[in-house]
């Protein structure tokens, strides 16, 4: 019978947990060695001066290589650099470009929303020969709030929302007699004087004549009580607004004129504002072409130039709108910057100068009066009173604007006109003695 070895379990076991305890002892040895060594040596087996040495050897190789390739690469750098120059100028010139269509685009944008707000709806043109520009502008809204005693006054003296209005110290009081005696006499019911002293305000108030007092203001009754009439005629822009904001239409009259028949029967109100010219004839007083002669220029010697004479900034019609609102501010502006200026000079210009580079034109439609219905003295003394048939045309108003003697003019015309006396202008020369 055959039989095998055979080992007891007691026996193998044994030999199995020896070789478990030997490995452990050699994991647990290896570990402790692993974390002496990191003690010992932090930066690794190398030292430092061995790292640094190894870096400078690698680096010097780099510049060695750099120094070589330096030209070429400069070069290189070069031709981009001054093509990434030559690439952003142009995007400057792109980016200048847009802006500047961008502020014509607000501008247009802006002009065309004034437009839509001052016209309304848009319309299509019609048919060849048909079409008619806008020349009338709306009314502003009344601001009864700028002047509620002067929105009282005018409520109570306006016809149809418009009156005579003359502003006056007690320099002119006996031009100004004669002056609402004639309106008295025709029966013109609205008009005003605005008193700029107690004087006139009581001499009014003693002749039945509507006179209105202005609110103290120290700056503007300095004027009014000594100013002569160049200062006073200033002084009308900036009082003239507040009529204007209250929705009143004003024909503003100095009061060297003499009235022959209601001035509000001859108005077209088609335009902000509506003058008296200081024109004679037909070319003076509505515009002509005159030439310029300028003969070193050879074939081009002849250069055209439009003309009219100026307004007169003592007798006009003036409607209660934004571009009529916007001439009496510029005038009285300029004026308040310009002691030495004339009025009607600046008056004139704000009327007629057109926009330019740096300035923008003001944007108010405007009509010629009749210099004939509304006349000037210069048509009268050097023209009318020596024409047959001129002589028996009766005017609208006549104004003493071309001559100094105003008060002795005036009753003669007065005299000539009213009272019927044909002889009364023939002894004035037609300008004046000086």
């Amino acid at each position: 019978m055959m039989s095998g070895r055979r080992e007891w379990p007691s026996t193998r076991n044994t030999s199995q947990s020896a070789v478990k305890s030997r490995i452990l002892m050699a994991v647990s040895i290896g570990v402790s060695l692993g974390c002496l060594f990191a003690f010992l040596y932090p930066h690794g087996f190398l030292s430092s001066s061995s790292s640094a040495a190894l870096f400078r050897s690698r680096r010097s190789q780099v510049v060695v290589s750099t120094k070589c390739e330096s030209p070429k690469r400069f070069n290189e750098l070069k031709m981009e650099y001054a093509e990434a120059s030559k690439k952003n100028a142009e995007l400057k010139q792109q980016v200048k470009q847009l802006t500047e269509k961008l502020r014509l685009a607000e501008q247009g944008k802006d002009h065309a929303l004034k437009q839509v707000e001052a016209l309304g709806i848009r319309h299509k043109a019609g048919p060849f020969g048909t079409v008619k520009g806008l020349r009338t502008n709306p009314t502003v809204v009344p601001d009864e709030s700028v002047n509620p005693r002067l929105a009282i006054v005018l409520e109570n003296l306006a016809v149809e929302k418009e009156l005579i209005v003359a502003l006056v110290n007690s320099n002119v009081k006996d031009l100004l007699e004669v002056w609402f005696r004639n309106i008295k006499r025709i029966g013109i019911p609205n008009y005003l004087v605005v008193a700029l002293d107690d004087k006139i305000a009581r001499f009014c108030e003693s002749n039945d004549v509507p006179v209105y007092k202005r609110d103290p203001d120290e700056g503007i009754d300095s004027i009014g009580r000594t100013g002569m009439n160049h200062a006073v005629s200033g002084l009308k822009f900036r009082i003239l607004r507040e009529f204007l904001q209250l929705g009143y239409s004003i024909l503003l009259s100095d009061v060297d004129i003499l009235y022959l028949q209601n001035p509000f029967n001859h108005l077209y109100r088609d335009s902000d504002v509506e003058s008296m010219t200081d024109g004679h004839d037909n070319f003076t007083a509505y515009g002509y072409d005159d030439v310029f002669d300028e003969p070193e220029m050879g074939w081009a010697r002849y250069a055209h130039t439009m003309r009219i004479w100026v307004y007169n900034s003592g007798f006009f019609y003036i409607r209660p709108t934004v571009p009529s609102i916007e001439l009496l501010d510029r005038v009285a502006g300029r004026l308040a910057r310009e002691p030495d200026s004339w009025d009607q000079a600046v008056f004139n210009e704000e009327l007629f100068f057109p926009s330019y580079p740096g300035y923008e034109g003001l944007f108010a439609s405007r009509r010629t009066m009749d210099f004939y219905l509304f006349m000037n003295s210069k048509v009268l003394f050097k023209n009318v009173r020596k024409d047959a048939r001129l002589r028996k045309f009766n005017p609208v108003a006549i104004h003493i604007n071309y001559h100094p003697n105003k008060i002795q003019r005036m009753k003669a015309v007065e005299e000539f006109y009213v009272n019927g006396n044909r002889d009364a202008l023939n002894d004035f020369p037609d300008g004046s003695d000086w």
